[in-house]
């Protein structure tokens, strides 16, 4: 993460608590077209600022392949897949994404903004994890 990204405040941890984790209030879920579910920005989000942090689930594919969930999961390791709470698991895929995702601390994924985002507009990222990837090895079609 970049030393001078600016960041969302989040409530404080519980003093007893390891791995705190609260939802954004930059964030909500609505239907797009031709895509199902997606994650709008509410408010404008700058260039750098982290604007979500989330806890995972790790499971082996086997679990969820042949389920809805593989549709919504992260490649943790060759057997394993990462289930992102929150809206991590909800963010749509693009070539050309505003947003990127980082997997820090203990599963733990954080979401920051990759250019300016407007107020309005669909938080996408690229599925290959770097949002200059342009491989299309996603096995689906790519809807930018």
């Amino acid at each position: 993460m970049r030393e001078d990204a600016p960041h969302v405040e989040f409530d404080p941890p519980p003093e007893h608590s390891q791995m705190a984790h609260s939802q954004s209030d930059l964030l909500e879920v609505r239907y797009t077209k031709g895509k199902g579910r997606g994650v709008f920005a509410r408010k404008p989000i700058a260039k750098g600022t982290v604007f979500e942090r989330v806890p995972l689930i790790i499971v082996t594919w086997d679990k969820i392949m042949d389920s809805e969930l593989g549709h919504y999961a992260y490649c943790w390791t060759e057997t394993k897949a990462a289930l992102a709470m929150g809206y991590g698991s909800l963010y749509n895929h693009s070539f050309k994404p505003n947003a990127y995702y980082e997997d820090t601390g203990r599963q733990t994924k954080i979401f920051t903004a990759y250019r300016d985002i407007e107020a309005g507009e669909e938080v996408t990222i690229n599925y290959n994890g770097d949002p200059e990837d342009r491989t299309n090895e996603l096995g689906f079609e790519v809807l930018d």
